[in-house]
């Protein structure tokens, strides 16, 4: 019993951590938010719903796939973001009109000249 209510407790705040996220992602204007809110919820909210799901299986074989999936988005969730991220940086030409950003090619920081 003790294990089913810690197990429904990590589900219910990786659930929460997901609809939040969600709403943060409908929320933000500019791209690299919506970027990074996405990021977050993916990492943290299927963490936590896998950690309830591996607490609620015991230790089987079920757990040991539900811990390669977690290290599988831990790795790859952080790269895919950074990969999207840096793709709308490059390709977006009016970027620095919307969020200040430091230029790599000139070594200065571009300020916004919108207040």
């Amino acid at each position: 019993m003790l294990r089913v209510l810690i197990a429904g407790g990590f589900i219910i705040a990786g659930l929460f951590v997901l609809g939040v996220a969600t709403v943060g992602i409908f929320r933000f204007s500019t791209m690299l938010n919506r970027v990074h809110v996405a990021s977050k919820c993916d990492t943290m909210g299927a963490l936590l719903v896998s950690i309830g799901l591996i607490i609620l299986s015991g230790m089987t074989i079920y757990s040991l796939k539900l811990f390669l999936v977690i290290v599988f988005l831990w790795l790859c969730n952080p790269v895919a973001s950074h990969l999207v991220a840096r793709a709308e940086v490059s390709t977006n030409p009016n970027l620095n009109l919307i969020c200040d950003f430091l230029d790599k090619t000139e070594g200065t920081e571009n300020k916004n000249d919108i207040n």
